[in-house]
């Protein structure tokens, strides 16, 4: 209990310093932009990376595997449950509330949570989860928008991206015992440390954007019960059915039960899908997640 609350005030406290930051113009619309893509293609991958090589992975593929498989099924479900809710939406919402449903933030809101609470190997775990999210988001998520089906493009952008990329590695090294130099791990250690602190800066700035009087959406409320609330009830059923460990069980709803992703309002900037609505989607699933978050978390640890 005390552990889980000392994560929470560190989480919130992180959150109002980026608040406070954005909010009075220390970072600005640029720099935020600049500091979310410095987390996603560099800090990010270097915590993932630090996780693999400072863990105790030894004996544990089977756990990974199985995290893998819930995973990619947890991802199928929300394809479908997307397209069976919103079904009655117009074409922008429906498209915004599908990949919100299929794309959550858990790689920046969620890592620093697993590493929180369970360690490097927690941090393990949730980037194994995140494989399968970060696939569909390219090959699923971004098709929702564009219409466009360029497996090419799809395959490249996945084997490219950053954070695969350092799972990769990292399954490399954990399988061969390989080590890196005491330098490049130092630098790999101290990139990756900043993971939580810059990430939840992140969701602070992002916070920064919520005007109260225009953030009412009847549609965005009943898309947070969904995406913080039902889908992770869900799976969190399925996983007591299925005799999952308990850490594995935790993490997947946990991970399963973040909001959506910041990237719903930059796909539905650019291909001109309701980009307002977009934002409500992110901000106040976002905001509403931090009390959900706390409770699965005291239910689940």
């Amino acid at each position: 209990m005390k552990e889980v609350l000392s994560l929470q005030v560190v989480i919130f406290g992180l959150i109002a310093v980026g608040f406070l930051v954005k909010r009075i113009g220390i970072i600005s619309d640029a720099g935020q932009k600049n500091i979310n893509d410095l987390v996603i293609y560099v800090i990010l991958p270097c915590n993932i990376l630090k996780a693999f090589l400072n863990g105790n992975t030894e004996g544990k593929l089977n756990a990974y595997f199985t995290v893998l498989l819930i995973s990619l099924g947890i991802q199928v479900f929300c394809v479908l449950y997307g397209k069976l809710m919103y079904r009655k939406e117009t074409e922008g919402r429906r498209k915004c509330l599908e990949y919100a449903t299929i794309c959550s933030n858990a790689g920046f809101l969620g890592n620093p949570i697993a590493e929180g609470l369970y360690g490097a190997e927690g941090l393990v775990i949730a980037s194994i989860y995140l494989i399968p999210q970060r696939i569909m988001m390219w090959s699923t998520g971004l098709p929702v928008f564009s219409g466009s089906h360029d497996w090419k493009k799809t395959v490249k952008k996945v084997v490219t991206h950053p954070c695969i990329l350092a799972c990769v590695l990292g399954i490399v090294f954990m399988l061969t015992g390989l080590k890196l130099p005491s330098g490049v791990n130092g630098i790999i250690n101290a990139l990756g440390n900043c993971n939580t602190a810059m990430s939840m800066l992140v969701i602070g700035m992002i916070l920064e954007r919520l005007e109260l009087k225009e953030m009412w959406d009847k549609t965005v409320l009943i898309y947070s019960l969904h995406r913080l609330i039902i889908i992770p009830g869900l799976i969190f059923l399925a996983c007591l059915l299925l005799h999952i460990p308990p850490m594995i069980r935790s993490l997947c709803v946990l991970l399963a039960a973040m909001p959506a992703g910041a990237t719903t309002s930059i796909l539905a900037e650019k291909y001109q899908m309701e980009p307002e609505f977009a934002t409500k989607l992110v901000i106040i699933s976002t905001v509403l997640s931090l009390p959900t978050l706390f409770v699965w978390t005291m239910v689940l640890v």
